[in-house]
């Protein structure tokens, strides 16, 4: 097929925090590789420029008439997409887009703009219903690890106790204190911490050489202990529609790099590993840091551990296993 991928060049459309690896390698990289051919339109340069709008909206439906594409993938980030424009593109073309926040966006953002679409895709397992009682057709995926080289090994040189890679927010900063109230160092990596971003490789490598690797909610909580950790803290929480944690690349992307990951506990996670064999959960703040001490003193468990969620992840949760049943 010819694809025409509509989505962002840079991480939320930031020059400052890097190449969207997700876009480029896990979808665009991806088609290629299955054999489509894939012209890209990113749109970063329209964002928060309301005079652009309306060009946005010729600009690509001129682009498509002059691809002529099979397939229109859409990842929408807001409301930069005109409804008329996703119909106009419906009418010629088999249009898709990916929603991966369903958890939280179903009801303020899917359910207006998924009528626009010839198909649907939604990570959310709880969301398949809402899409049928509107009588829209859904394909339910899931985020995963890139299909990126990668050496196993049973012997590592371990450079790191704990580590988080991710972007700082205030229930991350709280939780991290937390963690180092209770005697552990958390080397953090990311958007807005100290260390700041770290590339691909590099991403690889901390998987790689830390021992515990945690997977840090993104979701609101209600914790005294944060509410009060920052007067800014109870005027986030009241504002932030991420009321539930999700399904997150983070769960795939650790296991297949090699890395022994301990994960918020998310439902539907036990359709993807073996909970307790090959995924470790917690589901209080105490249970992280009581499991991270566990794991660090019991290396033959957790070394058990990091080499079944390896083998999962690289046999069942890559891109290309996504695509190649979506596309399918």
């Amino acid at each position: 097929m010819k694809i025409l991928f509509v989505d962002l060049k840079y991480d939320y459309g930031n020059p400052r925090r890097g190449m969207n690896l997700i876009g480029e390698i896990g979808y665009h990289q991806v088609f290629k590789s299955l054999g489509h051919e894939v012209v890209p339109f990113y749109y970063d340069e329209y964002l928060g420029q309301a005079h652009l709008k309306a060009k946005l909206q010729t600009d690509l439906l001129e682009f498509a008439e002059e691809q002529k594409p099979d397939l229109v993938y859409f990842i929408l980030f807001q409301n930069q997409f005109e409804f008329s424009t996703l119909k106009k593109l419906k009418e010629k073309y088999t249009t898709m887009n990916w929603f991966g926040d369903d958890q939280w966006r179903f009801e303020i953002f899917t359910k207006k703009y998924a009528p626009y679409f010839t198909l649907n895709i939604t990570t959310d397992y709880f969301a398949l219903p809402k899409y049928k009682a509107l009588g829209l057709p859904v394909v339910y995926s899931q985020w995963a690890a890139f299909n990126y080289p990668v050496e196993y090994s049973d012997l590592v040189d371990y450079k790191y106790d704990v580590s988080f890679i991710g972007a700082n927010n205030s229930v991350r900063t709280w939780m991290i204190a937390e963690f180092k109230k209770a005697g552990i160092n958390v080397n953090c990596f990311g958007f807005n911490w100290p260390q700041g971003s770290v590339s691909l490789d590099q991403m690889v490598e901390i998987f790689k050489t830390s021992k515990v690797n945690l997977n840090l909610s993104n979701s609101m909580t209600y914790d005294l202990r944060y509410l009060t950790h920052s007067w800014k803290n109870p005027l986030i929480a009241l504002r932030s529609p991420k009321t539930a944690s999700q399904m997150k690349a983070r769960n795939f992307e650790i296991p297949y790099y090699g890395g022994f990951q301990l994960t918020d506990y998310v439902p539907t996670l036990e359709h993807y590993f073996h909970i307790g064999e090959e995924a470790i959960c917690y589901s209080t703040l105490k249970e992280a840091i009581d499991l991270t001490k566990f794991y660090l003193q019991n290396d033959d468990l957790r070394e058990a551990v990091r080499k079944k969620s390896h083998l999962r992840a690289v046999n069942e949760h890559t891109y290309r296993h996504r695509h190649e049943k979506i596309l399918k």
